[in-house]
């Protein structure tokens, strides 16, 4: 698999990250499976959050590897904290205390990055800055970013920061583009032409800060898959399409389709299906044409202008 370097951070990564929001589901062998399966294919970096079944998927993560130093060593791992029962929690003590019981749960002194999930709107960027610095100087922190916020809000935290903010993760899809769609319809009318993120896609370019795409395979936030499903016939006959060209699965056109955009973008795949993830790994090796990204693009309903 092909590597890329996570915004102005020194870690290299593989093209694809495992999201492990699901593992908690598996039994102890299975989920070793998967991880080791992942690893297998080029896949480095597993993507984790304090809510992700309560804490539980990173605790059936560290108990499935038997994580060690040795094991340790050969992976990157990545949380993200700020979601709370009904709210978002951004203070100082909540991300100092978050990060200390998902280091318990991961079973290691550190996690290569931390993100902030969800813009928390009574958020004081001083606080923040404050717990990024304990965490930095502690060394329980390599890096830092956040989780689907725009421009101006990623701006106002840098006023305050000392670290650079390496990774926005943000959905998309084939079929979820509005960080795309606005660049097409410049001063139009058109609803497609509603700037819903302030140019996230171009800041993030702007500033080296890597996109990580959630849910790549989904329709909606939560609907369900988009690939193989009957009500989007023509996105997916297009899929089948390039996929008998390549000679790979219809998942790994979806994936090739947002790695062959310029932004130094990261899927972030949650499968625990095993076979499903060798398969979408092939995505790395498959670069698409201009024309095969367009066609893709408009075969979900987008129009160009």
């Amino acid at each position: 698999m092909k590597k890329l370097k996570l915004g102005k951070s020194e870690l290299e990564v593989g093209e694809i990250s495992l999201g492990c929001m699901r593992i908690n589901k598996l039994e102890k062998k299975d989920a070793r499976y998967v991880i080791e399966n992942a690893m297998d294919t080029g896949v480095d970096l597993f993507d984790h959050a304090d809510i992700y079944g309560a804490g539980e998927s990173e605790s059936v993560f560290a108990e499935a590897i038997d994580m060690n130093d040795d094991v340790r060593e050969k992976m990157k791992l990545q949380t993200k904290c700020g979601i709370r029962d009904g709210y978002f929690d951004f203070s100082k003590d909540h991300i100092l205390e978050s990060v200390e019981g998902s280091l318990k749960r991961l079973k290691t002194d550190y996690v290569d990055s931390l993100l902030l999930h969800r813009p928390d709107a009574l958020f004081e960027p001083e606080e923040v800055a404050e717990a990024f610095a304990v965490l930095k100087e502690s060394g329980k922190v390599r890096y830092f970013g956040v989780s689907n916020q725009n421009p101006m809000q990623i701006e106002l935290l840098k006023k305050y920061l000392k670290e650079d903010l390496i990774v926005n993760q943000m959905q998309l899809s084939v079929v979820h583009t509005p960080m795309i769609d606005a660049g097409f319809n410049v001063n139009m009318q058109n609803d497609p032409a509603i700037m819903r993120d302030g140019s996230i896609i171009e800041y993030c370019r702007l500033h080296d800060i890597s996109i990580q795409a959630w849910s790549p395979f989904q329709h909606g936030m939560i609907e369900g898959p988009f690939v193989g499903n009957k009500e989007f016939p023509q996105v997916n006959a297009k899929l089948k399409e390039l996929a008998e060209k390549y000679g790979v699965t219809d998942s790994a056109i979806a994936i090739a389709w947002i790695l062959r955009h310029p932004a130094n973008i990261q899927p972030v795949v949650g499968t625990m299906n095993t076979e499903r993830m060798r398969n979408i790994a092939k995505a790395s090796d498959i670069e698409l044409t201009r024309q095969e990204w367009y066609e893709l693009y408009t075969a979900t309903g987008n129009e160009l202008p």
